[in-house]
């Protein structure tokens, strides 16, 4: 998949702190958010739904009569989420941080490389074993070139919110917690979709003349991709370890646990790729050569990979 590269409008590491939240809460994918609470269905329109009765009687008449006490628990959900929006907000409870930027790099096989303060880190990745719907069998190293093209790595995260959580823990407020945790975690993703955009038309560049409206991005119609660690087609966790020293995730507060999870837990990581063609797609299981190739890469031993890859096997 050959392709001209685009080059960045500004290469290297940027941190943004404190990123106003009233920029990010627009990018919120309300849809994840409610089946984090186990609440299936669409949704559409309920902040339509305001605090007047025939506003929610309104929005309640779209659903069939059966669905309408779902819908109505939703909607208290969502002004329920809302409110505590508003006291993240007037309240400065959380903090808003990234690390991302846009590097030199090239792939060999199906190993990318990124050069970054003079060091050349490696991340090795996998390959489909069973052709996706084009016949093709994906690797993200397929979307970065041979020679001199560019891969952006990101880490948004969302500070301060597990203080506020356990002051309702304390309470015996177990709602308002578990409210607090999913709609942070919804707000560290809110922030990789502001900050994908702002690299795409700004920072990389290669999109500057994007017009998509928000729902549109949210159902993934802009150009390149940013598979994040952990995520289908990037399943090893490990690979958080190399992208640490590139990101510095201590310098936004991010810590990393021995197995690879981030602290605080409403934080994302991966990587970008602006080739015309790149996509999302699945790795799904490998096969035991596959297996033994990518551990020989990586530069572990396939007795302590396969605690990180034990949902591939």
């Amino acid at each position: 998949m050959s392709y001209t590269p685009f080059k960045p409008n500004t290469l290297g590491l940027i941190q943004l702190t404190d990123i106003d939240l009233r920029e990010i809460a627009p990018f919120i994918d309300w849809v994840f958010f409610f089946m984090a609470w186990r609440m299936s269905g669409k949704y559409e329109g309920i902040e339509t739904a305001c605090d007047c009765e025939s506003c929610k009687v309104g929005w309640l008449q779209q659903f069939l009569p059966e669905e309408r006490p779902k819908a109505e628990e939703a909607l208290k959900l969502y002004k329920d989420a809302q409110e505590m929006l508003r006291r993240f907000l007037d309240e400065k409870i959380v903090r808003v941080n990234a690390s991302f930027g846009i590097f030199e790099g090239f792939a060999n096989d199906d190993d990318i490389f990124i050069q970054s303060d003079q060091q050349l880190f490696t991340i090795p990745t996998l390959r489909q074993q069973h052709p996706a719907t084009d016949g093709f069998c994906y690797s993200l190293a397929d979307f970065v070139a041979p020679e001199n093209d560019y891969v952006g790595v990101f880490a948004t995260t969302i500070q301060g919110v597990e203080a506020f959580a356990e002051s309702y823990e304390k309470d015996d407020d177990v709602y308002n917690s578990i409210l607090a945790k999913t709609l942070s975690d919804r707000l560290a993703e809110a922030a990789a979709e502001w900050l994908h955009y702002k690299v795409r038309r700004e920072y990389w560049g290669y999109a500057a003349d994007e017009n998509l409206t928000i729902k549109e991005m949210l159902k993934t119609q802009y150009s390149g991709i940013r598979p994040a660690v952990g995520y289908p087609s990037l399943p090893d966790q490990s690979i958080i370890f190399a992208l640490d020293p590139i990101l510095k995730f201590n310098e936004i507060g991010i810590k990393l646990t021995e197995n690879g999870a981030m602290f605080p837990n409403a934080s994302v990581c991966g990587l970008y790729f602006a080739h015309p063609k790149s996509k999302y797609f699945m790795i799904g299981k490998i096969d035991e050569n596959q297996f033994k190739d990518y551990a020989r890469r990586s530069g572990k031993s396939p007795d302590v990979l396969h605690k990180w890859m034990a949902a591939n096997l």
